[in-house]
């Protein structure tokens, strides 16, 4: 009887469950309870029917079930100050921990000295709609979670820290780096103040401590995080931390429990795509500021000298990426007409004798341009110093050297015309007479004169010239 259904209902299932499970052993994270049953009743089918090579093919597959089932562990990195790119990692990475059906937890492995209020508040969001527990580890050693970090980090289901990291020093200030002051400052501490201490206490972690970090801007070791209940592990790498988060409970804002059973687990790790570090890439400050120099100097190249093509090309091509790079920045619109206006007078200055005046003119403008750039109270997000310096310098190499070459210039004898002859060598190539006869100067043939008789053969010196015809004298 057996035998009759296996055969009766073998193809049934070969059409059936047998394509499933294929496309399931490519694409383990679909599996699902109802995959499972027509895996177990293809199972069965098969091994019972007389068929030796496909008893072993089920027998395979048997024993590979148990590594198709493994969960899974998502690794996110923050490296670096927080903005826009690295907002929109976090939510493409959180979508797809959303779309995998066998998720256990997502781990955000964070170094950040702060960013963007915006970017920072539309992570936290991403964090607490998370559909599993969510861990922020502050790590590796030296790393620290400042300002926006230290937001992060208290608003996740688990914070762990490794040895040697820090995180608080979470005041607010304005993107421009400056105090806030008056109400202004009262207003948007108390704002800030109450966010954190919030997400504190939703967390069950110390509010107080969470409130001072951003109203006196305290910060706090790995271990003073530990003792006053900011994180709850501190640990040497990933696998320490997982190795301490085994079985343990973890109660999640919308009510739901989870058990972490993470042993064996696989990790995958979640990275930026191209196009982000791409635009990661070209968003740094410093190589935003050269890609606008440069930029602008190969413009000013193949204006002055039309037809030079690759200045314009490759000066075209920066300036459009300097001004993606600003869509990306919080940037300072005067600091940019500054920068601008110093090319201004590097212009001025060539086609101008300014005698410097233009060119110290432009420099002191592009310095205060390029400090002036990027508003952000974080270093990480300004333009470097050294950059700063290096391109004042060769701008002003430059100007210094074309100033010196005009002032030669301007000492230099006249070449050409009546003054450009008059002092010129040459030799008498005919008897030259109050009337008449040739001489070789400057390269040519001229008529002459001269006062006295001059033999043929003698260097003379031009003393004037009239029409066209060079008075000479003896040498």
């Amino acid at each position: 009887m057996l035998k009759i259904l296996n055969k009766s209902l073998l193809p049934l299932f070969l059409s059936s469950s047998l394509p499933r499970f294929l496309f399931l052993f490519h694409h383990s994270s679909f599996i699902t309870h109802h995959s499972l049953f027509h895996m177990a009743l293809a199972f069965f089918f098969f091994i019972n029917y007389n068929f030796p090579m496909m008893k072993k093919i089920c027998l395979l597959i048997f024993l590979l079930c148990p590594f198709l089932l493994k969960g899974e562990i998502f690794l996110l990195k923050i490296d670096g100050p927080i903005e826009t790119i690295t907002e929109e990692y976090i939510a493409d990475s959180f979508k797809e921990v959303k779309s995998a059906r066998d998720a256990k937890l997502v781990i955000i492995q964070i170094d950040t000295p702060g960013g963007l209020d915006t970017s920072m508040r539309a992570i936290i969001k991403e964090i607490l709609a998370s559909p599993v527990p969510v861990a922020v580890y502050v790590s590796p050693r030296g790393a620290r979670a400042g300002s926006a970090g230290f937001f992060i980090t208290i608003a996740a289901d688990i914070a762990a820290m490794a040895p040697g990291t820090n995180m608080g020093a979470a005041h607010p200030v304005l993107v421009s780096g400056t105090a806030i002051e008056d109400t202004m400052k009262e207003k948007v501490t108390n704002d800030a103040a109450a966010y954190a201490r919030s997400l504190a206490s939703t967390r069950n972690r110390n509010e107080d401590l969470s409130g001072k970090a951003v109203e006196e801007s305290k910060s706090y070791t790995a271990e003073e995080c530990l003792k006053n209940t900011l994180v709850e592990y501190i640990a040497e790498d990933i696998e320490h931390l997982l190795q301490q988060l085994e079985g343990k409970e973890i109660r999640m804002t919308n009510g739901k429990t989870f058990i972490l059973k993470l042993k064996n687990e696989k990790t995958s790790t979640l990275t930026l795509s191209s196009r982000q570090i791409f635009l990661k890439t070209i968003s740094n400050p410093t190589l935003a500021l050269f890609l606008l120099a440069f930029g602008l100097i190969g413009l000013l190249i193949e204006f002055t000298h039309a037809g030079a093509i690759i200045p314009g090309v490759l000066g075209g091509i920066s300036l459009l990426l300097a001004f993606l790079a600003f869509q990306i920045l919080p940037i300072n619109y005067v600091g940019l007409f500054l920068i601008i206006l110093s090319i201004g007078f590097f212009i001025a200055e060539i086609k101008i004798q300014g005698f410097g005046a233009f060119g110290v003119g432009g420099i002191v403008s592009f310095v205060l341009g390029s400090m002036m750039l990027v508003n952000s109270p974080i270093p990480e997000m300004r333009p470097a110093m050294s950059m700063i310096i290096m391109l004042a310098v060769f701008f002003g190499a430059m100007f210094m050297f074309l100033t010196y070459k005009v002032i030669q210039a301007m000492k230099m004898k006249t070449a050409t015309g009546v003054e450009g002859m008059t002092g010129e060598t040459g030799e008498a190539r005919t008897d030259i007479t109050p009337s008449s006869g040739k001489v070789f100067v400057h390269g040519e043939w001229w008529n002459a004169v001269a006062d006295e008789p001059i033999p043929e053969g003698s260097k003379v010196t031009v003393e004037s010239m009239a029409n066209f015809v060079l008075k000479v004298k003896k040498v």
